[in-house]
């Protein structure tokens, strides 16, 4: 076995990294009237690489040849004093990290003591994110993080943070929100993990308690704090966290001493030899916000003199002024030497900074509309370098401090509603395409920025309208923001979504779409709720017809389609809870309603429309026959059952306007028809397609009809060992879809699989789930129906 090589990997000291950036700033003051160089000139300077210089200056790690050719460009000689090797220090890496030894230690000493959770509190801009993230990062390398809003009417539902959190660690949330907490339990009792909460008092009131809209999150907290899991949560707060039922340990940050003032200071080539540096920190409290703003400023505007700072502003501060008044200053004092900059700060104040935590640099550039373009990335340029923005890789973002007072001026400013306007059409149109959960997500911050103006028309308008994705087509256009979250599994977010300004708008077509979304995203876990929200979407259907609002023939072929769908995805509800006569009813209806509308004497559609006029016609038809021929079997009607079956097959195989979720859903519908009839190899056949027409993540819950239907194959054939393993595929992703309906089927088909081995154990066990779940959808036929069975095997 060969030895490891030896890391030759050299840092500066911080005397080392001192004594070079005064060499350096004193260039730049007597070379570059005091102006900073850029990485690209020190490199010329230096004759290194740009990339090479910012690693020596940014202690990540160099060869001590390439160390000693930045002293020597600047007349300096390179001392053994002045370098030490990379591997015996992390905290050198990062300067700005200063004076939290004592911090980090005393956080040591509390996980020792077996605490899970803690609450780091102490005023803002002390510094209680930036501890948070350095210690996880030591403890962990990565870690978990649940955003609070910066605000608390933007604070984010539990249900779908936890649902994306458990995604990021590789499981599947379920549609219960206790089941999710159970899979994050099971998760964190299995492994070690990191969890940052930051800014936590947003959603706290007076008392110290969650306000009453999110008080789920002390269910988490519940978990979190469980002396069984592995993972230790660091909390960040303002404000004290008083739930009794919840064990947390608070840690008071203290403030900054003086000489981690200096250390800073010292970093940035900053003369720190003045009695008004210690003035300056005893008048903001040590404050690390108000460290790290007045150092930029003292840079950019006093050339690194801070006595020179002192004597302008003195009279201004007091000794306990607070970080709020700091920033106010600051927001005054960048609107008296760059109105354009500050202009951009108010503005940049209309991002939220939570689901898309950063914004790429074209999201300011669009915020710049009164500015010339050549002057764009100066503008930005003056923000970083007065320390008003944050910013690594190209994304920015606002502190929380900051962004608060730029949303208050903004808001006071005639530039709000166009700021927000601007913002919105930024994500619409850098979010064409949809492939991912990111996508979604980003695509759905246009929807916010609408919300603030009170523009609900053109919130609901981002979650409806089609977009032009060609991989993803829905009845001959593209897919619609609230159909993509239900693809992906995004459930409560959209929910959340759509619930906040459904009852802002007027009843109109957009309205109908969004209560049809409403009863996509509730089906899987409320048959009861979707069933009520499709009914609506079809009376607001219907109100608009009775209205004659529109004259335009295919916005009116859309609104009756509305209708038919609305009666279509009613007798899928009735059929989930086993009203199997009224089950045929509605999709009788909505078979009637398509053909009264296509034969209709004034039906004239314009070009545009006839793709959608052609495949909805098509989806409607052959997902109503399969359906048809399913229900039809299930009340022992063979003749009706293959007359709808022969239709559907007709539409399936000679038209190709079938969207992703229809063949799918006719190929296992007509699947479990032959397989009531008793065609078994005929039923296996067409389970077998339904899989090879579903890509691994869409539309799990008909991919787990189809593993139930191969299962029963097998049961049928007595080959039970060749049956379970569908039968587990199955249950298992219903389980973490939390998909009541056909989980509580699932449960039952591998019921009457242990009652076929004449094990009457399991059998009973899962019948009694199966009838729970049912009991809870309210559907007592279904409960029948499994009694039934059970009776059978006395």
């Amino acid at each position: 076995m060969n030895a490891p090589k030896r890391s030759r990997a050299r840092v500066l000291t911080p005397e080392g990294l001192q004594k070079l950036r005064e060499r350096v700033r004193s260039h730049e003051v007597r070379e570059n009237a005091g102006f900073k160089y850029t990485l690209e000139r020190l490199g010329e300077l230096t004759g290194l690489d740009p990339e090479t210089v910012k690693n020596v200056l940014d202690c990540k790690g160099s060869d001590k040849r390439t160390i000693a050719r930045c002293f020597e460009n600047f007349g300096l000689t390179l001392n053994d004093s002045d370098h030490i090797p990379a591997t015996q220090t992390t905290a050198i890496a990062d300067p700005n990290f200063v004076g939290r030894d004592e911090a980090i230690a005393d956080l040591s000493t509390l996980v020792s003591r077996n605490a899970k959770v803690i609450v780091i509190q102490a005023r803002g801009g002390v510094g209680k994110t930036t501890l948070a993230r350095k210690y996880l990062q030591q403890a962990f390398g990565s870690f978990l993080e649940f955003p609070i809003a910066k605000e608390t009417k933007d604070i984010a539902s539990i249900e779908g943070l936890l649902e994306e959190k458990l995604r990021q660690l590789g499981e599947e949330p379920g549609r219960e929100f206790l089941v999710s907490l159970d899979r994050l339990k099971r998760k964190l009792q299995a492994e070690r993990l990191g969890i940052l909460i930051d800014n936590l008092e947003p959603a706290l009131d007076s008392a110290g308690k969650f306000i009453e809209a999110h008080r789920r999150y002390v269910e988490l907290l519940r978990v979190l704090s469980d002396p069984t899991v592995q993972s230790l949560t660091l909390i960040t707060s303002r404000e004290r966290l008083r739930e009794a039922d919840v064990t947390v340990q608070h840690y008071s940050l203290r403030s900054l001493d003086v000489q981690a003032w200096e250390q800073f200071f010292q970093s940035r080539s900053i003369n720190t030899d003045t009695p008004a540096l210690a003035t300056l920190h005893d008048a903001y409290g040590g404050n690390a916000k108000a460290m790290d703003i007045i150092s930029g400023t003292v840079l950019e505007d006093f050339s690194g003199d801070v006595e020179a700072y002192w004597q302008v502003n003195q009279s201004d501060l007091f000794i306990e002024r607070d970080l709020e008044d700091l920033v106010i200053k600051q927001f005054n004092r960048l609107q008296e030497l760059d109105p354009d900059a500050y202009k951009l700060l108010c503005r940049m104040g209309c991002y939220r900074y939570q689901d898309v935590p950063t914004v790429p640099i074209e999201g300011l550039f669009c915020l710049l509309w009164d500015v010339p373009e050549n002057r764009h990335r100066r503008v930005i340029r003056s923000l970083q370098d007065r320390s008003l923005v944050d910013f690594e890789d190209g994304e920015f973002w606002l502190h929380p401090v900051i962004r608060a007072e730029a949303v208050s001026q903004l808001r006071m400013s005639d530039n709000s509603e166009l700021t927000n306007r601007k913002a919105a059409e930024f994500w619409t149109e850098t979010t064409k395409d949809i492939e991912n959960i990111d996508d979604a997500l980003t695509a759905l911050e246009a929807y916010y920025h609408y919300v603030e103006i009170d523009d609900f028309s053109s919130a609901s308008y981002i979650v409806t309208s089609p977009r032009p994705n060609q991989k993803h087509i829905s009845f001959g256009e593209g897919e619609a923001l609230g159909g993509t979250f239900y693809r992906l599994g995004l459930t409560q977010q959209m929910i959340f979504a759509i619930t906040g300004i459904i009852n802002k708008i007027p009843n109109n077509f957009s309205s109908s779409k969004m209560y049809h979304f409403l009863g996509d995203l509730s089906s899987l876990s409320s048959i009861v709720y979707a069933e009520k929200c499709y009914k609506k979407s079809g009376e607001i259907a219907d109100e608009i017809l009775k209205r004659q609002e529109t004259d335009d023939s295919c916005s009116l072929f859309k609104t009756k389609a509305m209708k038919i769908e609305s009666l279509f995805n009613i007798g899928l509800c009735k059929a989930n809870f086993w009203q199997l006569q009224e089950a045929i009813f509605f999709t009788k209806e909505a078979l009637a309603s398509l053909e009264k509308l296509l034969s209709s004497s004034d039906l004239e559609i314009n070009i545009e429309c006839k793709p959608f006029q052609k495949d909805f016609c098509q989806i409607v038809q052959s997902c109503s026959w399969s359906h048809l021929g399913f229900l039809y079997s299930e009340i022992h009607d063979a003749e009706q059952a293959l007359f709808y079956a022969e239709q559907a097959f007709a539409s399936i195989y000679h038209q190709n306007g079938l969207n992703l979720w229809a063949k799918p859903f006719s190929f296992v519908s007509l699947g479990c028809m032959y397989q009531k009839l008793g065609m078994f190899e005929a039923s296996l056949d067409l389970h077998v397609k339904t899989l090879s027409n579903l890509s691994a993540t869409d539309f799990p819950h008909i991919r787990a009809k189809a593993l139930n239907g191969i299962a029963f194959f097998h049961r049928e054939h007595r080959s039970f060992e060749e049956s379970f393993p569908y039968h587990f595929e199955s249950i298992q992703i219903l389980e973490a879809m939390g998909a009541k309906c056909d989980l509580a089927e699932a449960y039952y088909q591998i019921g009457l699989t242990y009652q076929a081995m004449s094990d009457a154990e399991k059998s009973y066990e899962n019948f009694q789930k199966a009838i729970r779940l049912f009991g809870e959808m309210e559907a007592p036929k279904q409960v029948e129906k499994v009694r039934r069975s059970m009776q059978n095997s006395l």
